[in-house]
């Protein structure tokens, strides 16, 4: 009698928990790949649309910026949904950073030292929505994009680029290759390379962090701040080939 129930209890207490370790692993999985493709999303929002951007604001700047009411849109629907609300969240960031682009590249490009304040026209914004955990995936990778954009023009600063970069806003198009060859004579010093290495490090470093959380807005973060990296590299490495 003693050994049956015991058994019975066995029986009844193994399955259950079983199936909770299996929903624990399952649910694990779910989380894992969710953070993964919310990373690689970020790293995309932040790379391509540069390439897509960067002519339209120079030749078509009011489409570029009417375009940010179908982000917005875009963003908006997606969010009200359950099932899309973490693209949503992460497009409504993007439209934040699109935006802003439109305004600075399209009429204001001209002034090196207007690009960082425009780019953080929604901090306020941004950081209101995460002290009240709203959209804190899509605010977290605006953040993460702007460290990027604060990293890239404190090197502008420090090696003292500035004055190339104001004319090849000016300049035509057929002079631009000389201004990029004047430009690459003080990225290729020992002064322009060892700041070079120190922002990557200071990047890789902002990047990578973040992605120590299981909160997928860290993760949103550091993708938009390793893709920083990369838009960069792409740059330097056309600027060498031409």
């Amino acid at each position: 009698m003693f050994k049956n129930t015991f058994f019975v209890k066995i029986e009844e207490f193994f399955p259950e928990k079983q199936e909770k370790i299996f929903l624990a692993f399952v649910l694990e999985k779910i989380k894992i790949r969710q953070k993964w493709a919310v990373f690689s999303a970020a790293i995309f929002l932040v790379t391509v649309p540069v390439f897509f951007q960067a002519p339209m604001v120079r030749q078509l700047p009011w489409l570029s910026l009417a375009m940010t009411g179908f982000w917005l849109w875009l963003s908006l629907k997606l969010l009200r949904k359950r099932s899309t609300n973490l693209w949503g969240d992460l497009l409504l960031g993007f439209t934040w950073i699109w935006f802003t682009g439109s305004i600075y590249w399209g009429w204001l490009r001209q002034e090196p030292f207007l690009h960082l304040p425009v780019e953080a026209m929604f901090v306020p914004w941004a950081l209101w929505c995460l002290s009240h955990n709203r959209e804190m995936v899509g605010n977290c990778f605006y953040l993460g994009s702007l460290l990027g954009t604060a990293v890239t023009d404190g090197y502008f600063y420090i090696t003292g680029l500035i004055p190339y970069w104001r004319s090849l806003m000016i300049v035509q198009s057929e002079m631009a290759l000389e201004v990029f060859q004047d430009a690459l004579t003080k990225v290729r010093t020992s002064w322009g390379i060892t700041w070079i290495i120190l922002l990557v490090g200071i990047l890789l470093f902002s990047g990578l962090l973040p992605l120590q959380s299981k909160k997928l807005c860290w993760w949103a973060f550091g993708g938009a701040v390793l893709s920083t990296i990369i838009v960069d590299s792409l740059f330097l490495l056309i600027a060498f080939v031409a």
